[in-house]
């Protein structure tokens, strides 16, 4: 099993659940309120160790109380902390979710804090275990100029690239075609391309634009499932049915599954498919980090789901 580097953000989630999502000016009542690990970097990185992927995590912290929440966490989940840089010059991240108990629908604002301040000496620092790793997954939530360098330097060492393509943002030409994939949702493929993917045919349309640059392109569709397009072949990977509690982290849980299946071997369809059961698996519970489904799990719901 190759080694996995998911470089990216740690933010504490303070989660609410209300009966409607409030419109400006509004004040309402909720019911439910969590806090918790969270970032897309970290919520990818949770989902990967869980999966059973051979995981280095690295983000940035400030040391405080929140930034402290990684670490236990961390700690709590047996994960390897080495590469975890912390700053006294900035706070450590927090985002703001309200979640929709009815629909499951949410509203996310993130401050990104220290991880957002990622030096390129910090980047720099990284190069012997990039050296180790097969795998570089990461995502737009940490400055740019820090994504923009480390994938320089995974692609410099041969290491394959994966590109979350979120929260969404212009990705320059000389980034994308360092990518070995992207995976962007709907929403993120349309803003990016142009494109509105509203079906399989325009979800090719989309895929052929970034093919422009990148090898292999994964469109997440939420319910509908996931488009992947290889040089090879092109296929729509429909989505498990279940019973969504709660869709916060889904693109994370899918993007460490398909890191840890790819770097166990699985070929692009193959761990489409793992990721779309971490996915499933996730939105049945609340929560990011701590909705991520452990190996078993995954592996028990794949036994149980093997016509779908």
């Amino acid at each position: 099993m190759g080694k996995v580097l998911v470089f990216g953000s740690f933010v504490v989630d303070l989660m609410s659940r209300t009966p409607h999502l409030p419109v400006p000016g509004e004040t309402v009542k909720g019911s439910v309120f969590k806090m918790g690990p969270g970032g897309k970097g970290f919520n990818q990185g949770v989902a990967a160790h869980k999966a059973g992927a051979d995981l280095v995590m690295v983000t940035k912290l400030g040391k405080d109380t929140f930034g402290n929440v990684a670490l236990e966490t961390m700690k709590n989940l047996k994960m390897n902390a080495d590469y975890i840089f912390q700053t006294d010059e900035a706070e450590t991240g927090a985002a703001l979710i309200m979640v929709d108990e009815n629909t499951s629908q949410n509203e996310i604002v993130v401050v990104l804090g220290s991880c957002n301040q990622i030096t390129d000496q910090e980047v720099d620092s990284l190069s012997p275990v990039l050296e180790e790793s097969e795998y570089l997954l990461t995502q737009l939530e940490t400055n740019v100029s820090a994504v923009e360098r480390i994938v320089a330097l995974a692609e410099k060492k041969g290491v394959k690239v994966i590109l979350n393509p979120a929260p969404v943002q212009k990705i320059s030409d000389m980034v994308l075609s360092k990518i070995d994939i992207i995976t962007p949702n709907e929403v993120e493929a349309e803003i990016l391309t142009g494109i509105p993917v509203t079906d399989e045919e325009n979800a090719k349309k989309a895929a052929d634009w970034f093919m422009e640059g990148v090898k292999s392109v994964i469109i997440t569709l939420g319910g509908r499932g996931v488009y992947v397009a290889s040089e090879e072949k092109r296929k729509l990977i429909p989505a498990f049915k279940v019973n969504a509690i709660d869709t916060t982290g889904a693109g994370d849980a899918f993007n460490g599954g398909l890191a840890t299946a790819l770097a166990e071997g699985k070929d692009l369809f193959e761990a489409s498919r793992f990721a779309n059961a971490l996915a499933a698996l996730s939105v049945q519970k609340i929560g990011t980090t701590p909705s991520m489904p452990i190996r078993s799990e995954i592996e028990t719901f794949l036994e149980n789901n093997k016509e779908a």
